[in-house]
């Protein structure tokens, strides 16, 4: 009889991450090599792919890197079937690839408002869907929302926050859709502000002082405190867990 443990585990596992060239998405990637998985990286970035790719090979685990333009359904179609192709199997998808902005509503400029939203959000719906397509019955996906889709923010993100709200109520849909019918578990992860290329932009004296007054813990989180939420949805620890969305954000959005 397995022990508890053994539900997190991902062995034998193909996982798929977008938005896995840096940040937190390649620290995702090598959470799930270590439970397991084989990683399929994908991003724009293909020079910064090789270093996460060398990072999940030192696990164990076999790697294949793909450049991905997530907000391009040609480019998403061909990212999942070079994954089928190359491991014979897509049985969970991290949608993390993302931009954000910081802009004045009354100042920014449409096309970028759709830029954000073509990447964040329509990006989350077109590699759901591209994956979802080769997935068997067990499979998870977990898409990375913010906490911004639940609180307010001290800066103007209407499009940054729009597309992530929209990626929770995506989530509920596909999960409506895919979990009993097809056994594909859909859920989010709503991070709250964690030391990342992204918040390293942010000057501190904005941004700590909000941490420090909003989230309980008061203070930002690190890689490997979302790493363990990311592996739970994506493993057989969670297989009674669908259409949720886990706020990981240090107590702030229960304010």
């Amino acid at each position: 009889m397995s022990g508890v443990l053994d539900l997190f585990r991902l062995d034998d596992k193909v996982a798929v991450v977008t938005g896995a060239s840096s940040g937190l998405g390649a620290g995702f990637a090598v959470a799930l090599a270590e439970a397991g998985a084989d990683v399929v990286l994908a991003a724009r970035r293909t020079g910064r792919l090789a270093e996460t790719a060398e990072r999940v090979r030192e696990t164990g685990r076999r790697a294949l890197t793909v450049a991905t333009d997530v907000a391009d359904a040609t480019s998403v179609e061909a990212m999942a079937a070079a994954a089928v192709d190359e491991f014979g199997r897509i049985d969970v998808l991290i949608n993390n690839a993302g931009v954000g902005t910081a802009v004045p509503a009354l100042r920014e400029d449409p096309e970028e408002f759709r830029r954000v939203v073509d990447v964040n959000l329509s990006g989350a719906y077109l590699a759901a869907q591209a994956c979802a397509k080769r997935m068997e019955s067990g499979s998870s996906i977990v898409n990375i929302a913010s906490v911004l889709g639940l609180i307010k923010s001290f800066a103007p993100q209407a499009s940054y926050a729009a597309s992530k709200a929209g990626v929770i109520g995506l989530t509920r849909d596909l999960s409506q859709q895919w979990s009993g019918r097809r056994g594909i578990r859909v859920n989010a992860i709503a991070p709250g502000y964690f030391v990342s290329e992204m918040t390293a932009e942010i000057p501190e004296e904005k941004l700590l002082p909000f941490v420090r007054q909003t989230a309980t813990l008061g203070r930002l989180g690190e890689q490997r405190e979302l790493d363990t939420a990311v592996v739970f949805l994506a493993s057989p620890a969670s297989s009674y867990i669908t259409g949720s969305t886990l706020a990981v954000d240090g107590g702030m959005s229960g304010h």
